[in-house]
């Protein structure tokens, strides 16, 4: 089905589907899918351990955005990246190392109980991960609840994203955030002026998830991110 913006209305009250682009008058649909560019995929590698190191700078790079943003939270939070090498165990951040600071020697693998098998044998928090109260059950619920889709809102709690990059995770997250207080601004101000805010159609929102919502596309937007934060640091998040 066109979305909504691409529907025009006939004389006997039928609508039909338009061949313009929502959101842009005069475009055509097939015209829009030429004029939109493909996106360039992530790197590749032959070698599982140079893609380990190389994900683990990415990894690196990620938690200073985070920090960039204001996503820490004192010593709360993490991100977790599955090794290539061996996709039962993660690496994450240590406790107590400022998100702004990472660097990929921080990192420290873990497996799925929480018992660190590499690096940051000196920190304590996965020591006593599985004295955490249903932590296993939990994590079991957010994943099914979460299924094939890419975030949730845990209430009372805050945001999850997944993808199948880094770059993406990150993404979605920044993105989700800009517009979940967009929304609560919006709201505000609708409900100031008695009304409510305007909706966006199902349909036009699958358009703009074909669009700019797909896993590479994730991946792409983030680029500018991790190029600025590699300048600002001059890639110290590399040792």
């Amino acid at each position: 089905m066109a979305p909504p913006s691409a529907i025009e209305p006939e004389a006997n009250g039928h609508t039909t589907p338009s061949t313009l682009a929502p959101h842009e008058p005069g475009l055509s649909e097939p015209k829009a899918k030429v004029q939109m560019p493909k996106f360039p995929g992530p790197p590749t590698f032959s070698d599982k351990y140079e893609e380990r190191e190389y994900l683990k700078g990415r990894l690196a790079a990620a938690f200073r955005i985070f920090g960039k943003y204001g996503f820490d939270e004192g010593v709360a939070g993490h991100i977790t990246l599955r090794d290539p090498v061996d996709p039962s165990t993660f690496w994450v951040n240590p406790f107590g190392v400022a998100f702004s600071l990472m660097k990929r020697s921080d990192l420290i693998q873990i497996d799925e109980d929480g018992e660190i098998i590499d690096g940051g044998k000196d920190h304590v928090l996965y020591e006593s991960f599985n004295g955490i109260v249903l932590a296993e059950k939990e994590g079991k619920d957010i994943a099914a609840c979460l299924g094939n889709k890419k975030a949730a809102l845990l209430q009372n709690h805050g945001l999850l994203t997944v993808g199948s990059t880094i770059e993406a995770a990150v993404f979605w997250f920044i993105s989700l955030e800009k517009c979940c207080h967009a929304q609560l601004m919006a709201d505000a101000a609708a409900g100031g002026r008695g009304g409510q805010t305007v909706k966006i159609h199902d349909d036009d929102a699958v358009y703009t998830y074909k669009t700019v919502g797909t896993p590479r596309a994730g991946w792409f937007s983030a680029k500018p991110l991790f190029d600025v934060i590699e300048k600002e640091c001059n890639a110290e998040y590399l040792d």
